[in-house]
């Protein structure tokens, strides 16, 4: 990273740390739901069907976000949206620690997602315009990595304050935490500036008396691309947030660990994630984005299945932790370019927020699924089946993509 990240102008590193930190913050805050979900089925007697309509709620709502939130920073800009998403989900993060019952958390989370889906859809247009095309994939996709950080923050903050205050108060003081770092974050921003491509387009259309219209991602050249993109996102995605929601209940219930060994699980299998974000980022660049998302698809089944199928003991199934993290999280990474590089400037957050959150909400379901047929099937089971059967059609998806790596933006494209 080093030789690539010194070479970038002080505006491109300066976006780069503000969107890093606040994808981070973003993945904390919903990585809280996931590691006190099982202190939650437990508290207050919800089903494990229950815990999975929770985890896909935020997320389904989110997809609605992502597409506001893209349609807004075409009109009025990429900085303003990342500064409003930030603070919609910190706040209704901290409120969810007040809840009673399962339809308060509903609600909470559920206008938490509003503000979470909306984060990436700006920013992975405002970092995609902002660095140059040599770098735009590692760029792009190290800013993903930070949902690792988040997610590592999480476990840690889980293993601490689960360790020093009783459970009933402890998943509460966890999501109050959540909000103290927008203060932060919202710090990094306030000097971000808009990218040059976005302010010449914002010209033109001012000229010529256009507006952005988010049909226009629906209709040709653009509506193949469009749903390929979305199946792509829904199947990686899909696959991705299943291991997330239910790795840790997996590991608690199924593999019986404690709190801290669930952590201890959890920091390997991040580590992993860590490294598959800035892997695959890489490889995006050298190799190409389709063949990354294929070769990140295809290794992630394969882990998957024999993580959850095959009869390992306690030391495998920490140290495969490593490669299931590593792939799940590397099929995500070059999402942000690939998505920024096949829409034109003056719908580019339109369809990247629409493809990438559309495709969210489809790939949310699965989660809930798990937990409909984990009764009938085992967990290990129903985890096993959904992801490994939403990476094949991962597969299928990157192949119907244009190869767009280097593609120079224009205010004309």
């Amino acid at each position: 990273m080093q030789g690539w990240f010194t070479d970038l102008t002080a505006v491109e590193r300066r976006t780069f740390w503000a969107c890093f930190s606040g994808w981070a913050l973003d993945a904390m805050d919903v990585q809280i739901y996931a590691l006190a979900m099982p202190t939650l089925i437990a508290v207050w007697g919800l089903t494990k069907s229950q815990g999975g309509t929770l985890a896909t709620t935020a997320l389904v709502v989110s997809s609605l976000g992502g597409i506001i939130a893209g349609f807004l920073a075409d009109r009025i800009g990429r900085k303003k949206v990342l500064q409003i998403t930030i603070l919609w989900f910190s706040v209704f993060t901290a409120l969810s620690g007040f809840t009673h019952s399962f339809g308060e958390l509903m609600v909470t989370r559920s206008l938490q997602g509003l503000g979470f889906g909306g984060e990436w859809a700006a920013g992975a247009a405002l970092m995609s315009e902002v660095i140059r095309k040599e770098y735009r994939g590692r760029a792009v996709g190290a800013v993903q990595s930070g949902w690792s950080v988040g997610y590592g923050a999480a476990a840690i903050l889980f293993a601490i304050v689960f360790s020093v205050l009783p459970r009933d108060i402890a998943w509460r003081a966890m999501f109050w935490i959540g909000l103290l770092p927008a203060v932060a974050v919202l710090f990094f921003r306030r000097n971000l500036e808009e990218p040059e491509v976005f302010l010449q387009t914002r010209r033109l259309q001012e000229k010529s008396g256009a507006r952005v219209r988010i049909g226009e991602i629906f209709e040709r050249p653009l509506l193949g691309l469009t749903a390929a993109a979305s199946l792509l996102a829904a199947a990686s995605l899909g696959g991705n947030y299943t291991i997330l929601s239910w790795l840790p209940t997996y590991l608690a219930e199924s593999r019986h660990l404690s709190v801290l060994g669930t952590g201890g699980y959890l920091i390997v299998n991040i580590a992993g994630s860590f490294c598959g974000y800035l892997s695959a980022a890489h490889l995006s660049d050298f190799l190409g984005r389709r063949k990354t998302f294929v070769i990140c698809a295809i290794c992630a089944a394969v882990v998957v299945a024999f993580y959850m199928f095959a009869p390992i003991g306690d030391v495998a199934t920490l140290l495969l932790g490593f490669p299931l993290g590593f792939f799940q999280s590397g099929i995500v990474s070059g999402m942000g370019a690939a998505f920024a590089e096949i829409y034109p400037t003056r719908v580019r957050a339109t369809g990247q927020g629409f493809s990438y959150n559309f495709g969210r909400g489809l790939g949310s379901l699965i989660p809930a699924l798990v937990g409909v047929i984990a009764l009938p099937l085992g967990l290990n089971n129903a985890i096993g089946i959904c992801a490994a059967a939403a990476y094949a059609v991962a597969v299928i998806a990157a192949l119907m993509l244009p190869e767009t790596k280097g593609k120079e933006f224009t205010a004309h494209d």
